[in-house]
């Protein structure tokens, strides 16, 4: 998938994009027309960079709600003929999911439209597990003979029909096609997922990969070839060594870190680091320093998996160096360091947004550090990261890193992260935010009415709201 273009923090497509609470809020003062355009937009070019862990379908789906916005062109935009060209799950994943939604909220055109999709789209396993959660058994079983059609009475298609019911997100489909009376359907479905369980108890009794009585040269090996092929075998390979390491082994490790083969020396440093061996943090400077760039990024990360004393203390040291040590030493010093590293994070901090911009992969680490390190002069930096990231987990972070630092949260930010997008965001937000804003006492009455809210969101808010709290 190519990374989005995402617009200015200040436009209202730039705040919803981001899934900011404030963009709910322009949205719904803006014309409606202008609102529905850039809702639409945002549904369908999927705007976040990783579709995987950030969450834009719930808050998308309230908005449609709040404007009573039709579904013509996600309709359009799924019935396209591009989606039988495109059929990356990151075209349509979102749309379905925004009509899950929408269909768990009582609307029925999302529901036909789901329905309907999951007979003919080329994504039609998603739309699949979207109604599994969402419509009746009626609906689910008129699934059953479009759904089977895909895959003809061949040795392939009987081998992807059972991929498929074995990969299903939702099995309550399958087990209803199962107990269907007809041949080409019941009989059929039984057949493909005991295919399913017997793939998965093979694969499960050829494991591949060490084994018991592996000498230390042999995993050395094992993890020099998955290096040839492409996989990166370091860090697995550093618990086998682990477990088949012994003392009188320790010379022999300490030599494939410092000159052996690339895979050798990668699961080498990351076991040393592993145990806290005191010969590893010199090992990590020298490999940092040669040419392999594939030895160097294995011994930042193994460093970085360090969390003992005499790391932290190294840290210190190299936290200045301009280079990839440097910026994983602030990153311990974030995550480990005591409140004298203050200065050393508040700075790496800086220099990452000002170097990098505000979605720097690293300020995950320093953004948290600030808030663990109670950074107070970081607030008007965490500021910018809030406003500015299109990374909706990074902008909780930042707010959680405010919450601590920053005076002014409860009153600003707090109040517009009650719209956001994460469900820890607006936890956070159910805590923190300022009764004195008239939208605060009425948007936490709503989440605690909303079924498709998170159950610890609605924990948060009765603590502000119950009987035992004080009045809204």
């Amino acid at each position: 998938m190519f990374d989005p273009f995402i617009a200015p923090s200040g436009t209202l497509l730039g705040l919803l994009q981001r899934g900011r609470g404030d963009g709910t809020l322009h949205a719904l003062a803006a014309p409606r027309s202008e609102a529905l355009t850039a809702l639409n937009h945002c549904v369908l070019s999927d705007p976040r960079h990783d579709w995987q862990v950030e969450n834009r379908s719930l808050y998308y789906a309230r908005l449609y709600l709040d404007l009573d916005g039709d579904l013509t062109e996600i309709e359009r935009h799924l019935q396209d003929p591009e989606d039988l060209l495109d059929t990356d799950d990151s075209r349509t994943g979102l749309a379905l999911a925004v009509l899950g939604h929408l269909a768990s909220y009582g609307r029925d055109d999302a529901l036909v439209l789901l329905r309907r999709y999951a007979a003919t789209g080329s994504n039609w396993a998603w739309a699949l597990d979207e109604l599994a959660l969402r419509d009746d058994d009626a609906g689910l079983r008129a699934l059953a003979e479009p759904v089977l059609a895909r895959f003809p009475a061949t040795a392939e298609g009987t081998a992807r029909l059972a991929a498929a019911a074995r990969d299903a997100f939702e099995p309550r489909p399958w087990r209803l096609w199962a107990d269907d009376p007809r041949q080409s359907v019941g009989a059929r479905v039984r057949a493909a997922t005991e295919q399913g369980s017997f793939d998965r108890w093979q694969r499960q009794m050829r494991p591949g990969g060490p084994r018991p009585g592996w000498s230390v040269q042999a995993v050395f090996d094992w993890a020099q070839e998955g290096l040839e092929r492409g996989s990166a075998l370091h860090v697995p390979a550093a618990r086998c060594l682990s477990a088949v390491a012994a003392a009188e082994d320790r010379p022999v490790i300490v030599q494939a870190a410092r000159s052996g083969p690339e895979g050798a020396r990668c699961a080498a440093l990351h076991y040393l680091a592993e145990v806290q061996d005191a010969a590893v943090l010199d090992l990590v400077e020298e490999a940092v320093a040669g040419t392999s760039r594939t030895v160097a990024d294995a011994a930042v990360a193994a460093f970085e998996r360090m969390c003992g004393e005499a790391a932290v203390a190294r840290a210190r040291r190299w936290a200045l160096r301009p280079d990839a040590l440097g910026a994983s030493a602030a990153g311990v010093l974030a995550c480990r360091g005591a409140v004298q590293d203050a200065p050393l994070v508040l700075a790496a901090l800086r220099e990452a947004v000002r170097g990098e911009g505000p979605d720097a992969p690293r300020l995950w680490t320093l953004v948290d550090g600030t808030g663990r390190l109670g950074i107070a002069c970081a607030a008007p930096v965490l500021r910018h990261v809030y406003r500015e990231t299109s990374s909706s987990h990074l902008r909780g972070r930042a707010a959680q890193a405010l919450a601590v630092t920053d005076p002014s949260f409860a009153s600003g930010f707090a109040v517009e992260c009650l719209w956001d997008c994460e469900e820890s965001t607006r936890e956070l937000a159910a805590r923190h935010a300022e009764t004195g804003d008239i939208r605060v006492a009425e948007r936490l009455r709503r989440l605690a009415a909303d079924p498709a809210e998170e159950a610890e969101v609605q924990t948060a808010v009765r603590s502000r709201i119950g009987p035992d709290a004080p009045a809204l």
